[in-house]
């Protein structure tokens, strides 16, 4: 038993033994950790103090540079336009400060500010348009030309044609009939000119054998003014050979005319583009109608231009055969024409194409003059009654009145040009006041 005891006592003693190396060997694992980190420690203090210099270091020089700055360039920074200082916080709620109050629109200062400002603007666009509207009446010739054989392009597309086609066809007939009266009929035209003006003097003598006639130039001298006019040998040359010899005037009205001329081919061509963007200006709501409306307008306008082409056809050609008749065919052509050309203007130019005409013919003999007084007025019913209606009847519809009053409106701000534009732009305003004016009148 006591050798048993003994055995027992030493196996724990060899426990505890064992149990106090494990302890010991743990201890200095853990001291060599300690020591381990105490070193970590103080690099990293050491990296730390060495950090700490550099940056006090640099905070020296940036100190210095500052300083040196401030003292080199406060003039330069007094200079600028914006202080960095002043640059506003784009992180802030209003960087740029809190918005004051609205302006009072009823104020003296507002209502005289923006009433001047408003009216120096319309007078520097009423200036403008002044200063450029010898350019802006060559737009509008143009078109209303391309509206005007716009007609005649789609008649060609509906026999299936291509539009760029069609238009390259219109322009070739346009300058192949320009071309044959230049060639055929000008030099035609100049000749007969030049005999009415030599024959003048004669018809000038006549005249001054009336009774009334000789009251008259004892007063004014007036026979003795025209006779010397008539006369001067550089007369015929200057009113009428430059005009007809170098195509029709001088170099202003070709390059009028060339002008005019391709803003009709841009327009003619491109009419179906400038259409479709006049009409996207208009809201969606209203697009369908605007679309329609503005479509009955050129078809309008357009029938009207084709329409007074052919009523000044008949009254020249009418002209021509009557004048080769009735003993008038050294100057049949020439006063053709310019009845035909008149006839374009509303209103007045037939009668003055009708009164030359017939004024020649008086002065050739009185049974001329009768006869051409007579066939005018004859002529003047049946185009007034039966050839206008029936060739206008489907383009425009004006009431005489209007008429009137758009002859003389047009006249008196465009000329000419204006005379012929009234009475489509009278058609086509008689048009919006019945469709939306009028129209919604009813409806309110």
């Amino acid at each position: 038993m006591p050798e048993r005891d003994d055995t027992e006592l030493a196996r724990q003693a060899a426990q505890q033994a064992q149990l106090a190396r494990d302890d010991a060997l743990a201890a200095r694992r853990e001291a060599d950790e300690a020591r381990a980190g105490a070193e970590q420690a103080s690099t990293d203090a050491r990296e730390a103090e060495q950090t700490a210099a550099e940056h006090e270091d640099r905070a020296e020089d940036a100190a210095e540079d500052v300083e040196s700055a401030t003292d080199t360039s406060t003039v330069a920074a007094e200079d600028l336009l914006i202080h960095p200082d002043d640059i506003p916080d784009a992180e802030a709620d209003d960087p740029f400060g809190t918005p004051g109050p609205p302006m009072n629109r009823r104020a003296a200062f507002y209502v005289g500010f923006s009433g001047t400002l408003g009216a120096l603007l319309a007078l520097a666009f009423g200036l403008a348009i002044r200063e450029v509207g010898s350019v802006l009446v060559l737009v509008l010739v143009a078109i209303f030309l391309a509206v005007g054989l716009n007609p005649v392009v789609e008649w060609l597309m509906h026999g299936g044609v291509r539009r760029k086609y069609a238009v390259l066809v219109v322009t070739v007939g346009v300058l192949g009939l320009v071309t044959l009266f230049m060639v055929a009929l000008v030099p035609v035209i100049r000749e007969q000119i030049t005999a009415l003006v030599a024959t003048a003097p004669e018809w000038l003598d006549q005249v001054s054998e009336k009774a009334w006639v000789k009251t008259l130039d004892e007063k004014y001298d007036v026979i003795t003014k025209i006779r010397d006019k008539l006369t001067a040998a550089d007369f015929a040359q200057t009113a009428f050979g430059n005009l007809f010899t170098v195509g029709l005037a001088l170099v202003n009205a070709l390059f009028n005319a060339f002008i005019v001329f391709v803003l009709t081919l841009y327009f003619l061509s491109a009419l179906p583009n400038i259409k479709r963007a006049c009409y996207s200006l208009a809201p969606a709501s209203r697009r369908t109608r605007v679309t329609y409306l503005g479509d009955e307008i050129l078809r309008r306008v357009g029938g009207y231009v084709a329409g007074a082409f052919v009523v000044a056809a008949c009254a020249g050609v009418s002209s021509f055969i009557f004048l080769e008749i009735v003993g008038l065919a050294s100057y049949a052509v020439a006063l053709a024409l310019l009845v035909a050309l008149l006839d374009f203007i509303p209103l007045i130019g037939a009668t003055i194409g009708a009164t030359v005409v017939v004024l020649i013919g008086f002065a050739t003999s009185p049974t001329i003059g009768v006869a051409c007084a007579i066939f005018f007025l004859v002529y003047q019913q049946v185009e007034n009654y039966l050839i206008y209606p029936r060739v206008m009847s489907s383009s425009v519809n004006v009431p005489g009145v209007v008429t009137v009053i758009a002859v003389l409106i047009g006249g008196s701000l465009l000329g000419v040009v204006g005379a012929l534009l009234a009475i489509p732009t009278a058609a086509a305003g008689l048009l919006l006041t019945r469709e939306v004016f009028l129209r919604r009148q009813d409806t309110s």
